[in-house]
């Protein structure tokens, strides 16, 4: 059964068979990568370690280094990992440029299943228990698949702009609020 959890060491080896589909050194949004600098991921302790960092991201009393936002990271399993996605809490000025409220992605083996639309239309629903309603999304140009699932969701394109991280299409999502009311 498919269902989003928490980062966790049990997945270690199914992690790394998703790693290597990717390639080694490849970015995969919404994985929070970035978060094991200076981690072996190979070894049990390096993941061990970058699986904490990615609880400790997620609990917004937990000091973060300068420039980081809080956020939420899901893997999205059915019996193994089939990719992530992560709920940023808040917006700083790179990712209001580029980054957006939410980054997914799915390992090669698993695309065209609809795992990331399953993943956001859920993500959209604990964004809304977190309080936000206005959720910014962004995508690279050239992604169609990943337009057609945020535009499945209600996505509206604000913009395409040149980024630090390439071309981004910006879409904004407005979330119902509880009692049905869409809000800004």
């Amino acid at each position: 059964m498919r269902q989003l959890i928490l980062p966790t060491i049990r997945l270690h080896a199914s992690w790394l068979t998703a790693r290597d589909e990717w390639g080694h050194g490849a970015h995969q949004p919404g994985a929070a990568l970035w978060r094991a600098a200076g981690c072996d991921l190979d070894s049990p302790e390096g993941f061990a370690t970058w699986v904490a960092r990615l609880h400790q991201d997620a609990d917004p009393s937990a000091p973060l280094p300068d420039a980081l936002v809080h956020a939420t990271t899901w893997w999205i399993v059915d019996g193994e990992y089939l990719g992530s996605i992560q709920l940023r809490h808040t917006l700083n000025e790179r990712l209001l440029d580029s980054g957006g409220h939410i980054g997914y992605g799915i390992r090669p083996s698993a695309r065209r299943r609809g795992h990331a639309t399953w993943a956001l239309g859920t993500v959209l629903g604990k964004a809304r228990s977190m309080g936000l309603f206005l959720v910014l999304i962004t995508c690279d140009d050239d992604n169609e698949p990943s337009m057609r699932t945020i535009e499945r969701h209600g996505g509206v394109l604000e913009d395409v702009r040149d980024t630090a991280e390439g071309v981004k299409r910006r879409y904004w999502i407005t979330v119902d609020r509880p009692g049905g009311s869409r809000g800004r």
